[in-house]
């Protein structure tokens, strides 16, 4: 069963430090156009991951997301002590010197010079840790594989969705080209009527063999036999393309490029209203099909 280039998939793992959380959302692309989105994958990491990701998952626009969430303790922030104090002994000073030359003004107590220096910059700082290791990079690489198969069965099961929709349109232009026939000896009939009534017109008394030869030759002009066995090959050829091939979506678009040649040939040479309007339809079908088409892996 063919698979949709849409798709969706998230898995998580716990670590000693926290949660690592890896979301990987595809759209359709003609190639493999895989974007890492996250800073804690490290970078020697980042060559097996995408090697990983293009062998399965083939193609698209692939974003890779990546989050930590730390566990509580592993959280907290920490104080720069050497700097915390050297902010504290220069505002002292500071202090201790501007109390001297203004006597009216009250020196500094330590918990309002401590509350101004924790507000300095870099005093306080997350505490910084190596989030993913050798340690837990198994760990860590399962959680990617355990993602990436969850995208598979995302777009596995939008495949069936596009399989029932594209394969229905397939087998109604199948059934137009049998509506086209119905009107092949009705625009026969009234191609030789109109050529008859066009000499009646002009009071001319034509040779009936002569007529006979330019009727065959223009009735064969606009003959479309040869159209509608190449546009049936071409339909069936689409649907074993569908049936068989694991990754059928570039070989589709090429069929439908050639189905859309036959029909605009039928269109080009229908001469019948309703035939024209057979043809329209098939277009509308055959847009439909290029469209969806698109996003067949």
């Amino acid at each position: 069963m063919i698979k949709s280039m849409t798709g969706y998939g998230k898995a998580e793992t716990l670590l000693d430090s926290g949660r690592i959380c890896v979301e990987i959302r595809t759209l359709n692309s003609k190639n493999a156009d895989i974007n890492i989105k996250t800073q804690i994958l490290p970078k020697d990491k980042e060559m097996t991951v995408r090697q990983t990701i293009a062998k399965e998952l083939q193609r698209g626009t692939i974003d890779f997301f990546m989050t930590f969430e730390p566990n509580a303790a592993d959280n907290a922030k920490v104080i720069n002590k050497d700097l915390a104090l050297n902010y504290f002994r220069q505002i002292v000073s500071i202090a201790d010197e501007a109390s001297r030359e203004y006597p009216c003004q009250s020196a500094l107590d330590t918990a309002t010079v401590l509350s101004a220096v924790m507000r300095l910059p870099d005093v306080i700082d997350m505490k910084k840790q190596e989030i993913i290791t050798e340690e837990n990079w198994q760990a860590v690489s399962d959680c990617i594989t355990a993602a990436i198969a969850k995208v598979n069965e995302f777009r596995s099961r939008e495949g069936a969705v596009l399989y029932n929709d594209v394969t229905s349109k397939v087998k109604n232009i199948l059934s137009y080209v049998d509506e086209v026939e119905k009107y092949e000896h009705e625009r026969t009939d009234a191609i030789r009527k109109k050529i008859i009534e066009r000499f009646e017109e002009l009071s001319i008394e034509p040779d009936q063999s002569r007529l006979e030869q330019e009727m065959i030759y223009y009735i064969e002009k606009l003959d479309i036999n040869e159209e509608k066995v190449r546009l049936r090959q071409h339909c069936r050829y689409f649907m074993e393309t569908i049936d068989n091939d694991p990754l059928p979506g570039k070989k589709l678009g090429f069929i439908a490029q050639e189905m859309g040649r036959e029909i605009n040939t039928t269109g080009s040479k229908a001469n019948h209203t309703g035939i024209q309007k057979t043809v329209v339809r098939m277009k509308d079908e055959l847009e439909k099909i290029k469209e969806q088409s698109l996003n067949i892996l």
